[in-house]
């Protein structure tokens, strides 16, 4: 099994996933080779809570032109998981 900090990189920081607290569900940027259950097993080890249910996304990267030289790049490709908790547990990580 892989260690819990290496599946789980960072939490995701958006409008989106404000709206999402109220429903209990947290969203997390995961390696791209994270399968659901070390997801889970990763932010149960991580934030001690019991997880109910985790989806994941995979985003990838916008195009973008570099103005000086008109050149394309490409952002990183990104894998989200959205992690439902069990009622009554939080993560105090989102908590303002």
């Amino acid at each position: 099994m892989k260690d819990a900090r290496d599946v789980i990189i960072r939490p995701i920081v958006s409008e989106k996933s404000y709206n999402l607290l109220e429903a209990n569900v947290y969203t997390f940027e995961v390696a791209k080779s994270a399968s659901k259950p070390e997801i889970r097993d990763a932010v149960e080890a991580i934030f001690d809570v019991s997880v109910l249910n985790v989806n994941t996304l995979n985003r990838d990267g916008k195009r973008r032109r570099n103005r000086r030289t008109g050149t394309w790049g490409k952002r990183s490709d990104v894998k989200r998981a959205y992690v439902t908790l069990a009622e009554g547990d939080s993560i105090e990580l989102f908590e303002a």
